[in-house]
Formats: structure tokens, C-alpha cells, sequence
């Protein structure tokens, strides 16, 4: 097992991507904590899912864009566990709007989850593992469309190229603390945020078309790269971006 007695925590993972990250995760001997802006029942159900690996875990609420509920997110999971050894940086939220239709509030919201929430998250993790003088794991969870110019991405696709520099500055700082920071980049996922997608024959053809492996990749694709870098298998690993995407950027 890879991660065996390991202690992590995965934001958003009570639905698509970070769902499936947590149980894979369990699968290689890791307990978790299970992170969630809304619908506890699904949370609840992963948490059962991994219980019924014979690992531990827990649900905790929390919105990743506001300080008090990641310091309360935090406080609670080492409250339960009494530390971590991973932080998977996996919550954020997209929409398409134009930029003429584009709003601040809507501007704003997609910042403060997608860069805001995972800085924040990365920094609270960091000073609790250096006050404990122990070495951990950051994944964070980019996107294809960090390099990519689409429609009505104006307000998603920078946040994404943001997560990418802040990757590299976190490890760059945190590599002498023994905190390694990764980024992986998804390209089309089958999770209900590319629903839309997946249920119009033209989009998806249209989409198929740009993939040299000519399919969409799914949630345990990621998870298992994921789990790649947050393990000592990655020990010597760092300040690195791992597409995922089936080829997509080479075409």
C-alpha cells in the first residue's frame, strides 16, 4: 500500500474528482478527511465507503474561499487525526460566461475558490506541519484549460494558470521544510461538471476530436496520479505539472 497509515485531507471530495481520489486513497491504506461545501448526505456516503475499506474517516464542512472555515477545517482534522501527512487541493467550481456577461460577483467567486481557497488551504497546512516539524504533501488540482483560450473561460482559465505559479512558488519555499507541492492538470473528466458534454452528441464529438486517445478520461485516472505524488514514490518529486488529458495538449 502506498500510503499506508497515512493521514490526508481532500477538499470537495464528496462528489466527481475529489470523491474519487478519497477512496482511492483508502484503498492504499490512507485515512482521510472528507471536505464539503454542500450536500452532507453525499459526504456521509464516502465517508461509508472508506469505513468499509477499514479506514477511517470523517466529514467536515467548510467553504475553502473563506479564512475562518479553512482555519476551522483544519483545526478539526488534526483535532481528529492530531496531524496529516497530505493535502489534497482538489475543490474548485467552473461556469461559462461570456466576458461581455461576465460579472464581478461571478469574477470574483470563481477566484476565491479556484486560487484564493487553494493558497489559503496550502498555507494553514504548511504552518501547522512546520510547527510539528513534518514533512507532507501538496496535490493541487489544476486544468487543461490553464493553457487553453475557450469560450466564456475568461474568469476560470487564469485561476487555473494560477494555481500552476503557485505551485511552484509553494515548493520553492516549502522544499526545506520537507513539504513537496505538486500540481496535476485534468483534461476532459467524466464528472457531472462536463455533463453537458457527455450528454450532446456534437459537443462531445467535438471534443473527442481534440484527443489523440479519441476518449474522456474518468475521475480514477486521476485519482491514481494523485495518489502518484503524494506518495514516497514522488519523495525526489516537486514544483512539477502532470497533464492528464489523453494527449490533448499535443494537438
Amino acid at each position: 500500500m502506498r500510503l499506508k497509515d497515512k493521514l490526508a485531507l481532500v477538499t470537495g471530495a464528496n462528489r466527481g474528482i475529489g470523491r474519487a481520489v478519497a477512496i482511492a486513497m483508502a484503498n492504499e491504506g490512507a485515512d482521510l478527511v472528507i471536505n464539503y461545501v454542500e450536500d452532507p448526505d453525499a459526504a456521509a456516503q464516502v465517508c461509508r465507503e472508506i469505513e468499509g475499506l477499514g479506514r477511517r474517516a470523517v466529514a467536515i464542512e467548510g467553504d475553502i474561499s473563506r479564512r475562518s472555515d479553512v482555519e476551522n477545517l483544519f483545526e478539526r482534522a488534526f483535532e481528529e487525526f492530531g496531524a496529516l501527512d497530505v493535502l489534497v487541493n482538489n475543490a474548485g467550481i467552473e461556469t461559462i460566461v461570456g466576458l461581455l456577461d461576465l460579472t464581478d460577483d461571478q469574477w470574483s467567486r470563481v477566484n476565491d475558490v479556484n486560487l484564493r481557497g487553494t493558497w489559503m488551504c496550502a498555507q494553514t497546512f504548511a504552518r501547522r506541519m512546520i510547527e510539528l516539524d513534518r514533512p507532507g504533501a501538496i496535490v493541487n488540482m489544476g486544468s487543461i484549460q490553464a493553457g487553453m483560450a475557450l469560450p466564456g473561460r475568461t474568469h476560470y482559465a487564469p485561476t487555473k494558470r494560477g494555481v500552476e505559479a503557485l505551485t511552484a512558488n509553494l515548493a520553492a519555499e516549502l522544499a526545506e521544510h520537507g513539504i513537496r507541492v505538486n500540481c496535476v492538470h485534468p483534461g476532459v473528466i467524466e464528472t457531472d461538471m462536463t455533463q453537458w458534454v457527455m450528454q450532446d452528441p456534437q459537443a462531445l464529438a467535438e471534443v473527442l476530436g481534440k484527443i489523440p486517445m479519441h476518449r474522456v478520461g474518468q475521475p480514477e485516472e486521476i485519482a491514481g496520479v494523485t495518489i502518484l505524488l503524494a506518495s514516497e514514490e514522488a519523495a525526489y518529486i516537486t514544483g512539477q505539472h502532470l497533464y492528464v488529458d489523453g494527449g490533448m495538449r499535443l494537438v
